[in-house]
């Protein structure tokens, strides 16, 4: 593959990162293969700008943040370097930059374990974009997957590698279709501390899964229009929790049971699994909205339906207990270790 700047000299990268022989490349080239996001219009994007439009203000806002976007390739570059324009950058005082506006990379060396090899750290004055580069024990060949910022928009992305380095495609994850997740910011992503540590990530790194991140901060309300178009996509399994989001009790009892019955009917044969706010203690309203979305699992199940799951929120913070969160809502690593290992239990019982 050519670096970018044979293509087009106009997409020459300008760095200061000093390494004589270093290359970037444009991922969205193979044989590069980018999970969870795909490129329009300018910029990374999690859902087609005109459905975000059709379902409300925050989705609009929020569906570029590229939280579950991947690009993953394999290499035998001693190193990597990201160089990146973001045109949205999310700052907020209980969520590590890092985690909100970071990229991080994990490898894997033949006959290892996909492990954390480095973030790829933003400065804390970050404006619109930044560079920086991941150095590896020795040249070998490596499995690699770059994972994108939870709350940041990105409109350029390039791989830095040695030149002349071997660039192949990743090998495929076990499944064919991905895990689409629907929810609250909790699903988005916030507050972990790097993108590899949000729910979703440890569950695709232990089952080898392919999946779709469409949490929307403060915006989940379960919309017929957004139910539409996530019965539209390919999916192994339809994971959805979005209680937080909800306004009242009385919105999630109008919609949870309507969400499951078009997601369903577009998808008769695949597991189907409801989660509610994970917390280790609730309230009386906590419980209610429990009571609500249990009503939707055992109505399923009274109908014959044999592949719907419930976790409730105890359970999904079970080894993390109220010590699993930040600000008595988001998670903590710890509180997302707890409910990729419990939502994770399930779902290689589903392989």
């Amino acid at each position: 593959m050519s670096d970018i700047a044979a293509i087009d000299a106009n997409f020459k990268v300008e760095t200061k990162i000093a390494q004589e022989d270093l290359r970037f490349y444009d991922p969205r080239q193979a044989p590069f293969q980018i999970c969870g996001v795909y490129f329009e219009d300018g910029k990374f994007r999690r859902m087609p700008e005109s459905v975000a439009k059709a379902v409300n203000p925050g989705v609009l806002r929020l569906h570029a943040n590229t939280a579950g976007g991947r690009i993953r390739f394999q290499t035998d570059s001693p190193y990597v370097a990201i160089h990146t324009q973001m045109p949205s950058i999310g700052k907020m005082p209980h969520f590590a930059l890092t985690g909100s506006a970071g990229f991080d990379l994990y490898g894997k060396e033949e006959g290892e374990q996909e492990r954390y090899m480095g973030t790829f750290t933003p400065p804390f004055a970050i404006v619109d974009g930044y560079e920086s580069i991941l150095r590896f024990p020795g040249a070998k060949m490596r499995e690699i997957t770059i994972h994108m910022p939870l709350y940041s928009e990105v409109s350029q992305l390039y791989i830095g590698l040695q030149e002349g380095a071997t660039i192949l495609p990743p090998k495929p994850y076990k499944a064919q279709k991905p895990i689409v997740y629907y929810g609250s910011s909790i699903t988005q992503g916030g507050c972990a501390s790097r993108p590899g540590n949000a729910y979703q990530s440890p569950i695709a790194r232990r089952l080898n899964v392919d999946y779709v991140n469409l949490g929307f901060s403060g915006s989940a309300q379960g919309e017929q229009v957004i139910a539409d178009y996530i019965a539209g996509l390919p999916m192994s399994v339809f994971a959805y929790d979005y209680d937080h989001n909800a306004p009242t009790p009385e919105h999630l009892q109008e919609t949870h049971e309507k969400m499951f019955q078009t997601i369903r009917k577009a998808h008769p044969d695949i597991p189907i699994v409801m989660m509610s706010r994970p917390r280790a203690y609730l309230s009386a309203e906590d419980q209610r909205r429990l009571e609500i979305i249990t009503a939707t699992y055992e109505n399923a199940k009274a109908r014959g339906d044999q592949n719907v799951y419930l976790l409730t929120g105890p359970e999904l913070m079970r080894d993390a207990g109220s010590d699993g969160n930040v600000d008595g809502t988001h998670p903590t690593d710890y509180g997302f270790a707890s409910m990729a290992r419990v939502l994770g239990d399930l779902l290689e019982k589903l392989k």
